[in-house]
């Protein structure tokens, strides 16, 4: 698509969208008769054990689940017994062995659209009350589920510049999640990526605060949040602001570890709150908490947001107004599990003001927990009511005390597709960054018949289990220049192959360098080893003196460009897999226009706003 096309693109689908779905549910919008009716109903029926389940949500993989299985026997005996409020859905997982010698094996798969919306319909029909559902959908559907589409993360939004496509995106999700069945979006990350460090943010934010844009004017942060709300929730789906109050300015991973905020409120005023407060004021359905430690809000050594009141009831409730549902983050991430049972943890949860007890490992013992808490006087029955009563408005207000079902026929018709795939394709190849390009090498000038030496560059080989590195790059590079050699690098290359790419790299006609480092949930690591990032240096220097085409493509990490100064040329893509691998060739090959700039600024390189332009110099391999 033409980017002079764009914005009458937008207002079209845009119109198109608002003739089919007109709901925008704010968090605290009065429901008509019937809803109202239902929701006092059903409240006045339930016991303290039904109004507490309700504030429960277990989690379940989306793969194929049959029902005469143990898996979901578990599942529904929590819809039975603990009569819990929702699901959370994931995708899928496979077992791997604890080997020594080859760590490579990857756990991640990815569920399936028609699985997941059937467990969701079986779920239902064993639930009194209709279930609230949610997922982690914050890059689409295709985040979980196969065939779901997929758009780059959120930073690659930010170097766009253009909310509207952050809208669109949202439209585009809420459509295909309610198809399979869920209500909830734990999206927008509303978090501002302050700290290069940060290893489980990171490109899930939009950015650092204000993005400098084109022709002047500045869209941040909080004006991308704004957008996904709205979008979202007026197209059939709760927004999730998270990770309140503010998870950007952290270098510890909360998936294992406990990290700390230590700024003091004015700070957190100036650069934390800003896109929750946007994000409230556009009526975001809900929130999610962060376990992190913030001594400037909660002065209890040791106690998480999660286990705060200041923060939850306090600045949350109290002091922003927020009348939706609040969540906590999963209750199984180290930062809260390593020390706190799960009876314990739902109870301080509760306490401090939580109406959703978010993945919680085991329902009884947490059900139990808060009960117990409330016998002792530590809770009261009439907070445990009030947040039963929200999640059952939430629920009205989503129609599920109408319908709670979904149609399995309509899930092929609504999730995926060509025209959702190039609306992610756009924004992908809008977000491309070129960084800087010593050697006028972008677009690539070198002839068809040019020699080229491709490396696929990896922080560690292991967990690549959804798509592999460079599957769409390498057989994308050889359909332009067919004498492509590809060769991979990682921290396993042994030192004598190192030094022997090294050695012939001045032997190729161009080298182009795909530098993928993840900022990966729970890993921990977030960096090149070091022997590999200096063999790209010195590759750099030995064809400096022949001005041999020299380019990086960094996908995901876009800060990992802040450890390799001297490349001559780099783009970024904040983003991994097909949809960025396609991007980027049609950038490097001249196909695509470049225009991206950064959302972030990169310490010791460029300042946020950075990026320089190229435009299209031939037609794709498609057209010719």
């Amino acid at each position: 698509m033409k980017p002079g096309l764009v914005a009458l693109w937008l207002t079209a689908a845009w119109l198109s969208a608002a003739a089919a779905v007109a709901w925008r549910p704010p968090a605290g919008a009065p429901l008509d008769r019937d809803a109202e009716r239902w929701v006092k109903r059903t409240l006045e029926r339930m016991t303290l054990d039904e109004r507490i389940g309700q504030m429960l949500v277990p989690s379940f993989e989306t793969t194929y689940l049959p029902t005469d299985s143990d898996a979901f026997e578990r599942l529904a005996s929590w819809v039975r017994e603990q009569k819990v409020g929702g699901f959370i859905a994931f995708g899928g997982s496979q077992p791997t062995p604890g080997v020594l010698l080859n760590p490579a094996y990857a756990s991640v798969t990815l569920g399936s659209p028609l699985s997941a919306a059937a467990t969701f319909n079986r779920l239902q029909a064993l639930s009194a009350v209709p279930l609230l559902t949610a997922s982690d959908f914050e890059w689409g559907v295709g985040m979980r589920i196969a065939g779901g589409t997929s758009f780059p993360r959120a930073m690659a939004f930010g170097a766009t510049g253009d909310d509207r496509l952050a809208a669109e995106a949202a439209r585009i999700t809420a459509i295909e999640a309610r198809a399979i069945g869920v209500h909830v979006n734990f999206a927008p990350v509303a978090d501002v990526n302050n700290n290069p460090r940060n290893p489980v943010i990171n490109t899930r934010s939009f950015g650092e605060g204000q993005i400098r844009v084109f022709g002047g004017t500045t869209a941040g942060v909080a004006g991308f949040v704004s957008s996904y709300v709205s979008a979202l929730q007026a197209h059939g789906m709760l927004a999730t602001l998270k990770h309140f109050p503010g998870h950007g300015d952290t270098d510890v991973d909360s998936h294992i570890g406990l990290p700390l905020i230590p700024h003091d409120r004015p700070r957190l005023e100036q650069v934390e709150l800003p896109p929750f407060r946007a994000g409230i004021a556009a009526g975001a359905a809900a929130v999610m908490t962060s376990h992190i430690l913030m001594p400037s809000l909660e002065p209890e050594p040791g106690a998480p947001v999660t286990f705060s009141a200041n923060v939850v009831t306090g600045l949350l409730r109290r002091e922003l107004g927020f009348e939706g549902l609040i969540f906590t983050d999963s209750m199984k991430m180290q930062a809260v599990a390593r020390d706190h049972a799960p009876d314990v943890a739902a109870a301080r949860a509760v306490k401090a003001g939580h109406d959703m007890v978010l993945d919680v490992p085991d329902p009884a013992a947490a059900l139990a927990g808060i009960k117990g808490a409330v016998e002792r006087g530590e809770i009261s029955e009439a907070q445990i009511e009030a947040s039963a009563e929200r999640i059952l408005r939430a629920k009205a207000r989503l129609g599920l005390y109408k319908e709670k079902l979904v149609k399995l026929d309509a899930v092929a018709q609504r999730v995926g597709g060509r025209t959702n795939r190039a609306v992610a394709q756009l924004v992908s190849e809008r977000a491309i960054t070129l960084l800087k390009d010593d050697r006028s090498s972008v677009p690539l000038q070198v002839p068809a018949d040019a020699a080229v030496l491709y490396l696929s560059v990896l922080d560690y080989p292991a967990g690549w289990g959804i798509a592999a590195p460079s599957r769409v790059m390498a057989p994308e590079l050889r359909k332009r220049w067919p004498r492509l050699t590809a060769v991979e690098l990682s921290d396993e290359t042994a030192p004598s192959e190192l030094d022997l790419v090294a050695a012939t790299a001045d032997r190729y006609d161009a080298i182009v360098a795909s530098v993928f480092v993840r900022a990966n949930s729970g890993s921990g690591r977030m960096d090149l080893a070091a022997p590999v990032a200096e063999v790209l240096t010195r590759i750099a220097r030995r064809t400096a003196a022949a001005q041999i085409p020299m380019v990086a493509v960094f996908f995901g990490n876009p800060y990992a460009a802040t450890f390799l100064p001297e490349l001559p040329a780099m783009l970024l893509t904040y983003d991994f897999y097909d949809l960025a691998e396609q991007s980027a060739v049609r950038a490097l090959a001249g196909e695509a226009p470049i225009g991206g700039r950064l959302p972030v600024s990169l310490p010791g390189l460029f300042p946020a706003g950075h990026g320089l332009t190229r435009e299209a110099v031939r037609p794709s391999v498609a057209a010719r």
